[in-house]
């Protein structure tokens, strides 16, 4: 509230949103969304400035930034900050319009230039987590082995199919889409990374890989099971606070565990 009002933004009150590593918050009565993170979260913070400018050029579907102040990020004593346009949500996002949504996205992100990192970089990250039991000292033996298995069977099946890689989101699951009166807008832009589509279509409800076109279904299937692999790490990461975020960990290695039990560790098809 002290940053935006010296910027010139009303801000006598704010409501947060959403709470993790990162703090999301409406401010009024200005009407601006604020996200900040700790001062060491600033590069990611710029490069997720970048990222969005050059789409917003691109007529691609993400949310703005705040116009009435200058588009970079801002630090605050030991907090970095950025400020986006405020947007009423009309709820859900019918799977179609999701994936029309998602294409958009794509197709505009195939014209922006990014030195993001390649989506095996996150693999890699989720693995060191793993392969640590002091960053995740609840993760017993046979669960720390699971994810393991998992992440490195899943990757290797999914770079050897070899398919065509770019742009993507990251994580464009419903947590990362608006349904506006302009329609649906993506936000979140710090997780972008390089690699097939059928990477960002894993993070979106089934139904909308139907109306994606062009998928390979059984790379879908792999990397579905992957980000379920990757995001069950996070979740036993002992730093993490990602609300309920214990409760997910465990429901998403029982998914994983329950999908190798069918498949076995040949995760291929």
């Amino acid at each position: 509230m002290s940053c935006a009002s010296a910027l010139g933004l009303a801000a006598d009150d704010a409501t947060v949103l959403h709470a993790s590593n990162r703090v999301t918050m409406r401010l009024m009565p200005c009407e601006v969304v604020a996200r900040v993170a700790p001062l060491t979260y600033r590069p990611s913070a710029e490069f997720e400035i970048e990222v969005a400018r050059r789409l917003a050029e691109t007529g691609s579907p993400v949310a703005a930034l705040e116009p009435r102040v200058h588009p970079r990020v801002y630090v605050h004593g030991d907090f970095v900050l950025n400020f986006w346009t405020c947007y009423e949500s009309a709820g859900g996002v019918e799977p179609r319009d999701y994936a029309h949504a998602l294409s958009g996205l794509h197709a505009g992100m195939r014209q922006v230039d990014s030195s993001a990192p390649h989506f095996t970089d996150r693999i890699a990250e989720a693995q060191r987590l793993v392969d640590a039991p002091a960053a995740t000292p609840e993760l017993d033996n046979a669960d720390r082995a699971l994810l393991s298995i998992a992440l490195r069977e899943l990757t290797t099946s999914i770079v050897q199919r070899g398919r065509p890689e770019q742009l993507l989101h990251g994580e464009p699951h419903p947590g990362n889409l608006l349904n506006t009166a302009a329609g649906p807008l993506f936000i979140d832009f710090e997780t972008c990374c390089r690699g097939p589509v059928e990477f960002d279509v894993a993070h979106a409800p089934e139904a909308v890989a139907a109306h994606y076109p062009g998928t390979d279904p059984d790379m879908l299937h792999d990397c579905r099971l992957l980000t379920k692999a990757i995001v069950a790490a996070w979740r036993w990461d002992r730093n993490d606070h990602f609300p309920n975020g214990r409760q997910m960990g465990i429901e998403l290695l029982s998914e994983v565990r329950l999908s190798f039990a069918r498949h076995g560790s040949d995760t291929t098809h």
